[in-house]
């Protein structure tokens, strides 16, 4: 026990105080994720037009620590339940960005020839493709739903991680452990899982924290066009779309989610990059 109080110490005594911020920050917004259901003050999607577009406790007002909206909704319920929404959005998006691109570079490498070929042929057809115009088509084509949407999250960015899983499948496979499992009679599946993923595990989790705080700002984007989350749904994008006809008299609704959005991103990029220096062996330190 003393041991393990003396390495948390010693962990946080290393941590930058950026870092430390940026890490409360990022372990908050996920806690109001998790619990939104027991702190969320009202109904977030309980109407008062009698109380519309009432202003912040702040600023004189007595409706809420936020104010209403148009429809009298509490402001602070739907940014927590906001906050829920994209978090839950762009993290599913990202396991599955993860676990598609891997995959993906598993298989180049071990097939290699034509395969491999055909693969990264698929890759560099991806990054041709300018991803907010094809999600765009689809929803307009498709219609919009909150699993097509996440699935077109997760189709985003994962050519970034098919490429670092497959050099970095290539690399380990020229390694002795490597060669040695293989020769004991391992199956190809028990090789990448048990030995190869293992070893390059870090490289994608670098990957994954730097590739998290973009899904957020796709979703928001996505839907502030009114292409993503859609109503009675709300998100930190659709409570920003929905603040912007009242900037000139109740600012707070659009420049409240708005802020939260740039903290978010911006804790979330500090502390990748924070990341991806301690654990990617191909930074220099």
């Amino acid at each position: 026990m003393l041991k393990q109080k003396n390495a948390v110490k010693e962990f946080f005594r290393k941590v930058p105080p950026l870092i430390f911020i940026a890490i409360v920050w990022i372990i908050a917004v996920f806690l109001i994720a998790i619990f939104h259901k027991f702190i969320m003050p009202q109904d977030p999607v309980a109407t008062d037009l009698v109380n519309r577009l009432a202003p912040p406790s702040f600023m004189g007002g007595d409706q809420g620590f936020f104010g209403t909206d148009a429809l009298g909704r509490d402001t602070l319920s739907r940014l927590i339940r906001s906050i829920y929404t994209s978090l839950t959005v762009a993290f599913i998006g990202s396991i599955i960005t993860a676990v598609l691109g891997t995959i993906v570079g598993f298989i180049a490498a071990h097939f290699k020839g034509i395969v491999d070929e055909i693969l990264m042929t698929l890759v560099d057809f991806q990054y041709a493709m300018p991803f907010m115009i094809m999600a765009l088509l689809v929803l307009a084509f498709f219609g919009n739903n909150i699993i097509l949407f996440v699935i077109l999250l997760g189709i985003q960015g994962w050519m970034r991680f098919a490429r670092l899983a497959r050099g970095m499948a290539l690399s380990a496979q020229e390694d002795g452990y490597a060669v040695a499992v293989k020769q004991l009679g391992a199956t190809p599946f028990r090789i990448y899982a048990r030995h190869i993923f293992p070893n390059v595990s870090n490289i994608i989790i670098v990957q994954f924290t730097l590739n998290f705080p973009q899904k957020i700002i796709v979703e928001t984007s996505l839907s502030f066009i009114g292409l993503g989350i859609q109503p009675p749904e709300t998100s930190l994008g659709s409570m920003m779309a929905y603040g912007r006809g009242y900037l000139m008299s109740q600012w707070w609704m659009a420049v409240i989610p708005g802020i939260v959005i740039f903290l978010t991103t911006l804790a979330m990029s500090i502390v990748g990059d924070w990341v991806r220096d301690n654990l990617d062996p191909t930074v220099v330190k």
